[in-house]
This record gives structure tokens, C-alpha cells and sequence, in this order.
């Protein structure tokens, strides 16, 4: 069989390394994009609410409305394909944001890098999902969010210095051009699971009748909105999406107008702080909850809410002192260590919150929302509030615009910390479904079972 290596373990380590290469390209633009700000503030001549709209709003309205469709296609379709195709776009977006000749053509290609990202995060993870049982799936999450340190570092490290050396423009160019080899390795060694099922199964009529039933996308939302602990974690998302990237977008530009730091010296600091933190934490959050809290979704969740409170006394601490030091080092404990800590338990229990054919859908779901309040309009009203408070604190604006912001985390925490009380019922409820073929496919609900299926198909051609 052709596709026979998709059996192997080995395999599905490499999906999950390749796809993760992919995620951390996918966000290695946005870190750029904030080192870059300055610079195209100055060549622009843009306010900071123009800023924040082409950081903001400009990217998310589109990620937010291209990511269903796409999302809807990948839980029905083939996931690699999906992705290749999504990944060749936005590659093709990074090498022209670097050639754009006013605002309006940047703003265009935000729009177009945004489209592209909307279908990678979705669905990769829900491809991840099939080779991963609910127990390992905070472990191989953890390393598919590696993605984020990862970028992290790369972005702050040779994106601060290729903008330093070359200048924004190049930088972008040259960060998009390798991309594109990446979406032909996805395309030429990566494979759907669901093919290879189809050919097991040899499409037998009552799974054909199956097939033409895929739930409409309106019965999918509905069912996801049905669990109370989805709807508290799509809360907690769009909050915490609000008050995160209201702050993260404008971090490098507060430590060079505050600490006049240039992108090369703060690209260094932040990159090897943030990104090999983040690099040990987020493997070290999913590694703990696979093995001390493995089926205990409430445990994980409390513990996340903790650590989610407690990263906002560091960011009060990094906006409120005058030491260039001490701010430094509070906004590398809180990016560095506890946001990622609690990345991969909280990724994870999405995955188990839905069935196998909506996953792409949940995650799109909550990144239309999360990415339209908090990516879209977080950074937009960070901009919008420096502008309004520069009348009274001038340079200093920036600084009084996040610190009024940094507060709204709490109650990020304390939502997902409400989550909780109903998150393994929720859990129990849609395994219970898929196992009495209640669900909305009758799909192997986990990839490692693909060998046993392959087992009954040999004997059934041996017994024939």
C-alpha cells in the first residue's frame, strides 16, 4: 500500500514536527510586523490608531471571516491539502507585504496574509488530533505550540537583525520565501487519515449514506454552543485575546520609546528570553498535565486561570517601573513562563470538548471571535488610547494606555477558572456520543487504531 508508512509511529512524529515548522512560520509575520511598526510608522506617516487598525482589525476581521469556510472544508475534505494551499497563499502575501508602495496596498495585504493563517491552526491540530488519544493530547499539543516560542525567537532574534541590516521591507521577503518549501513538503509528504480509512472500510453503502449527512454548519454551532464549558472557554478567549495582544502588540514599541531600545537590541533580549522560555515552558505545561492530570480537564483549567492572574501583576510591574532591567525581566516571566505554561491544557481540552468532524469548526469558531474582539480591536484601542491620553503625558502615553489595559486579565482568568465545574461532564458527554455513533461521522476517533482496521481487512481477504 502506498500509504502504508502512515502506519508507522514514526510517522505521525513527523507530522507533528512538520506541521509545527509550519504554525511557527504562520506566526513568525505578526512578531515582525510589531519590531516593524516604528519604521513604518516614520515611512507612512501614521498615527498609532493607524497602527493599531493595520496590526488590528485590518488582519483579524479577515482571519476571523475566512477561518469558517475554510475551517468547514477541513472537516469535511482533505486536511493537507487545506493546509498547503492555505500556506502557499500566505507565503506569497509575506514576499509582497515587502514590495507595498502605500498604507492601502499594506492594508490589502494584511488582508491577504490573513485569509492564508486562518487555515493552518485549525487545521493542523485537528489532524494532530487523530493520531493522539485525549491522555497524550497535551503532550503533542505542547509541541505543536512550540510554534509560538519558536517564532518568537526567530522573529525577535533574525527578524530584529535582518530589519536592523536590510530593513523592513527585506525582511519580509525574505522570510517569505522559504515558506514556499514549505508547502510543498506539507503537500508532497504529508497524507489525510480519512483516505486511508476510506480505503479500509471500502466505502460500504451505509457509510456512504453517512457521508452525504454532514451536519450543516448551523447544527455544528449549535451543538458546540450547547456545552456550558465551550462557551465559558470561547469567553475566555475572546478577553483574554483583547487584553493579550492589546498588550503584546504594543510591547517593542513601549521599551523603544520608554527605554530607547533600537529593534536589533530588544529583538535579542526579548527573543532569547521569551523564545527559549517559552520553548521549555510550553513543552513543560503539556508534559505535566499528560502525566500528573491526564482525563482531569477541571484540575488543568483551575491551574490555568492561577497562572493566567498571576502573568498580570508582571505586566503591571514591566508598565509601572522606570528600571529598563525590571521591566525586562517582569514581561519575560510573564511571555516567557506563564503564559506559555498554560497554552497546551487549554488547546488540549478544546480537542476533547468536540467530535472528531467539528474540530476545525471549534477552533475556527473561537479564533472568529477571539481574533474579532481581541486581535482586532486590542491593539486598535491600545493605539487609540495612547493617542487620546498623549494631550496630557506625551511621550509617556503609551506607557498609562497599557497600564490601564493590563487589569482585563483577571477576569480572563476567572472565566476560565469557572470553566471547570463542567468541563469533564461536557468531555464524558461527547465521548459518550461518538462511541454510540451519536456524533456527526463514525469516524476512527483516534489514528492508532487504523492498524487494528487494517488487521480485520487482511483477514476478511484471507477468509474471502
Amino acid at each position: 500500500m502506498a500509504d502504508s508508512r502512515m502506519l508507522r509511529p514514526q510517522y505521525k512524529y513527523y507530522m507533528l514536527g512538520l506541521l509545527t515548522v509550519v504554525a511557527t512560520f504562520n506566526y513568525v509575520d505578526r512578531v515582525i510586523l510589531s519590531l516593524s511598526m516604528e519604521s513604518i510608522k516614520a515611512e507612512f506617516s501614521l498615527s498609532d490608531s493607524h497602527l493599531g487598525l493595520m496590526s488590528g482589525i485590518a488582519f483579524a476581521l479577515f482571519y476571523a471571516v475566512a477561518g469558517i469556510p475554510i475551517a468547514r472544508w477541513a472537516d469535511h475534505g482533505n486536511r493537507n491539502l487545506v493546509i498547503s494551499v492555505t500556506t502557499g497563499l500566505w507565503s506569497a502575501m509575506l514576499i509582497a507585504l515587502g514590495m507595498v508602495g502605500s498604507f492601502s496596498q499594506l492594508l490589502l495585504v494584511r488582508v491577504g496574509i490573513a485569509v492564508g493563517e486562518s487555515g493552518c491552526l485549525p487545521t493542523a491540530q485537528s489532524l494532530i488530533s487523530d493520531y493522539f488519544s485525549r491522555a497524550e493530547r497535551p503532550r503533542a499539543l505542547a509541541i505543536f505550540w512550540l510554534a509560538t516560542p519558536l517564532s518568537t525567537l526567530f522573529s525577535f532574534l533574525v527578524g530584529g537583525w535582518l530589519i536592523e541590516m536590510y530593513g523592513w521591507r527585506m525582511a519580509f521577503i525574505l522570510i517569505g520565501a522559504p515558506c514556499v518549501f514549505l508547502t510543498m513538503l506539507v503537500k508532497l509528504t504529508l497524507r489525510e487519515p480519512r483516505l486511508l480509512q476510506r480505503h479500509l472500510t471500502k466505502s460500504s453503502p451505509t457509510e456512504a449514506k453517512a457521508k452525504t449527512n454532514r451536519p450543516s454548519l448551523r447544527r455544528v454551532v449549535k451543538t458546540l454552543w450547547r456545552g456550558r464549558s465551550f462557551r465559558q472557554i470561547v469567553m475566555a478567549f475572546c478577553i483574554g485575546y483583547f487584553f493579550y495582544f492589546g498588550i503584546i502588540s504594543w510591547v517593542p514599541a513601549f521599551f523603544m520609546r520608554a527605554h530607547g531600545m533600537n529593534a536589533r537590541d530588544l529583538g535579542i533580549v526579548l527573543g532569547v528570553v521569551t523564545g527559549f522560555g517559552g520553548l521549555v515552558f510550553t513543552f513543560l505545561g503539556g508534559f505535566l498535565a499528560t502525566h500528573f492530570a491526564p482525563r482531569k480537564e477541571s484540575l488543568q483549567m483551575k491551574l490555568c486561570g492561577v497562572i493566567i492572574g498571576v502573568s498580570t501583576l508582571f505586566y503591571a510591574l514591566c508598565f509601572l517601573t522606570s528600571s529598563k532591567t525590571l521591566a525586562l525581566l517582569s514581561i519575560s516571566i510573564a511571555l516567557g513562563v506563564l503564559v506559555p505554561l498554560q497554552l497546551a491544557p487549554i488547546q488540549s481540552a478544546i480537542q476533547s470538548l468536540v467530535e472528531e468532524r467539528m474540530r476545525a469548526v471549534a477552533l475556527a469558531f473561537i479564533f472568529m471571535l477571539s481574533n474579532l474582539v481581541g486581535l482586532g480591536f486590542g491593539p486598535m484601542a491600545v493605539g487609540g488610547l495612547s493617542d487620546i491620553l498623549g494631550r496630557w503625558f506625551g511621550d509617556q502615553s503609551l506607557r498609562f494606555a497599557l497600564l490601564i489595559f493590563t487589569p482585563g486579565t483577571f477576569l480572563c482568568a476567572w472565566v476560565l477558572f469557572r470553566s471547570s465545574v463542567s468541563i469533564e461532564k461536557d468531555i464524558q458527554l461527547v465521548e459518550q456520543r461518538a462511541c454510540s455513533g451519536e456524533g456527526s461521522s463514525k469516524e476512527l476517533d483516534n489514528f492508532e487504531s487504523i492498524p487494528a482496521a487494517l488487521g480485520q481487512s487482511l483477514e476478511s481477504v484471507k477468509t474471502n
